[in-house]
């Protein structure tokens, strides 16, 4: 009996010693998951901050005096980029000017775009997800980047099955740097529609303005039309199929970006003037909500309201004795 219950003992011991061991190998991966994403957004701020300031650079280059007809066109191009800008803010309902617009409910179809992502794994089971392709299209539903890209890290999962990604696409892809420098120049100041968007943004290394995304996963308009409860998040195979009567996402040769993105962007059309009216009611109210608070003048303090009741009654009764004078 003895020797059962030390056997018992010496068994137990070791089960506590191999959980100590795995919670510590738990915790160690946990820790070296949050510095690697703390260490991405700074490289990703960083990114976007460089990129910004070429671009400021580029635009207030001095024009080439022995190059006139060049210098002509760089002194143009601001002024057209800033033109669009100015038309984009009107429609769109951002600016100050257009937020108390009622007449245009959604913003102008050059100003939007679809985007959908493809990914592979890597790492050690292929569980960090890495970009592999990325489609965009604009509101006619052309293409206007299509590109397969080539991850950071050694592919260990390419999820062919839902990525349709193999091998051969990636042989010759595009770098990651190269690739998201040239999606960050197409997306900005647009509105980029998408299915789960934030997951693309994610493995684009890279933010976009919360006021310019339209995430149709968590649209209530598009699950109440298809029929479920509003706060469910619903599939874009299960959407498309009901609301556009389209299958997409079949078979086993994976998804196709270019087929999910315009799928996405025929969604956000069904819902587009509802969808755009709620986010401007609101934008209408912040805008109201921030309006400063006008100061009272002395004037204002002179008023009945503002003085005593026993002041106001005897001043009431000494303009009646003066009147029966």
């Amino acid at each position: 009996m003895a020797g059962v219950w030390k056997k018992q003992a010496k068994t137990s011991s070791w089960g506590l010693l191999n959980n100590r061991r795995y919670l510590c190998k738990k915790t160690m991966m946990f820790r070296a998951m949050e510095s690697a994403r703390a260490c991405k957004k700074r490289q990703r701020k960083q990114r976007n901050d460089d990129l910004k300031r070429k671009r400021i650079d580029t635009h207030n280059e001095p024009p080439d005096v022995n190059e006139p007809t060049v210098g002509a066109n760089i002194q143009k191009f601001p002024q057209e980029v800033s033109s669009q800008r100015d038309t984009w803010d009107v429609d769109s309902g951002f600016s100050e000017a257009s937020s108390l617009n009622i007449g245009r409910s959604s913003p102008s179809p050059p100003a939007v775009v679809a985007l959908d992502c493809e990914m592979v794994g890597t790492g050690p089971g292929g569980r960090c997800n890495a970009l592999a392709r990325c489609s965009i299209v604009d509101y006619h539903g052309d293409v206007l980047y299509d590109k397969y890209v080539k991850p950071c890290h050694p592919v260990t999962d390419y999820k062919t099955r839902w990525s349709g990604i193999r091998p051969h696409h990636l042989r010759h892809a595009m770098p990651f740097a190269q690739a998201t420098e040239e999606i960050l120049r197409i997306l900005e100041d647009k509105v980029v529609v998408g299915h789960s968007v934030y997951n693309d943004f994610d493995v684009l290394d890279m933010d976009h303005p919360a006021h310019m995304v339209r995430d149709t996963v968590t649209s209530h308009h598009l699950t109440c039309l298809a029929g479920f409860p509003r706060q469910r998040r619903v599939s874009l195979k299960i959407l498309a199929r009901k609301l556009l009567n389209r299958r997409i996402q079949v078979g086993n040769s994976g998804h196709c970006s270019v087929e999910d993105a315009r799928a996405t962007l025929d969604l956000y059309k069904l819902v587009e003037d509802q969808w755009e009216g709620e986010l401007q009611s609101m934008l209408r109210v912040d805008h109201d909500h921030d309006q400063p608070i006008k100061a009272a003048s002395t004037e204002d303090f002179m008023q009945d309201q503002y003085w005593p009741d026993h002041l106001i009654s005897d001043s009431q009764e000494a303009e009646h004795v003066g009147d029966a004078d």
